[in-house]
């Protein structure tokens, strides 16, 4: 009787640390999938930034330069680039400057 119970102990451990969060994970890339829309700057698994200017069903047009238009896989889609996340020109010159030192 003890077996089982460890087996069963076991087994809820395995659903709580490795099925469960694999099964969120899933779900939290499918609403980003689906909450896509031209216009919103996107970042691929690869590294490219861009803006999505055409979604079709399994892909998007993507625009990462003036003129330069790429298609991509959208499951290729990493996330979506907030406002908050981008630093301004002015704001990273002022960042990257350290009291105390000589221009």
């Amino acid at each position: 009787m003890g077996g089982y119970i460890f087996i069963l102990v076991i087994l809820v451990l395995m659903w709580f640390l490795l099925i469960r969060p694999q099964r969120r994970r899933q779900q939290d890339s499918q609403q980003l999938l689906d909450s896509l829309a031209v216009g919103q700057e996107i970042v691929t698994a690869g590294g490219l930034y861009g803006t999505i200017t055409a979604l079709e069903e399994d892909e998007a047009h993507v625009q990462i330069a003036d003129g330069v238009e790429v298609r991509v896989a959208k499951r290729a889609i990493a996330g979506v680039v907030s406002e908050e996340e981008e630093e301004h020109p002015d704001e990273l010159a002022e960042s990257e400057e350290t009291p105390g030192t000589l221009p």
